[in-house]
């Protein structure tokens, strides 16, 4: 029970916290959202043979839970957009794809 509570709460209330704190009470709402989109990502569990195992962690199984998707999305939380002249909301996507990767990883390899 404990488990799903803390990786619920990873999945949504963590990136509320997230949202605020880097991008204020001006774009918090917008970030959020934006970081819950990112949990589409799981669409990839829907291309395994059984959908849900719960013996199987997703990290380094489903292609976009892998290794180099990862290292993308890590990427994408420290690249300058800025100067760049791109949209602020590539990092916002980039730390709701890394937060849920964090989350996914610590639900497999952190629970007995």
């Amino acid at each position: 029970m404990l488990q799903t509570i803390v990786h619920y709460s990873l999945h949504f209330l963590f990136p509320a916290l997230v949202s605020y704190l880097f991008w204020g009470r001006e774009r918090w709402w917008t970030s959020y959202r934006i970081m819950l989109l990112t949990m589409l990502v799981d669409l990839d569990h829907l291309f395994a043979d059984p959908i849900f195992d719960p013996n199987r962690g997703s990290i380094g199984f489903h292609p976009l839970h892998s290794y180099p998707m990862i290292a993308v999305y890590a990427l994408m939380c420290v690249l300058p957009y800025q100067r760049w002249g791109w949209a602020w909301w590539w990092r916002a996507i980039g730390v709701g794809l890394t937060l849920h990767m964090i989350t996914d990883w610590q639900d497999y390899y952190l629970w007995p």
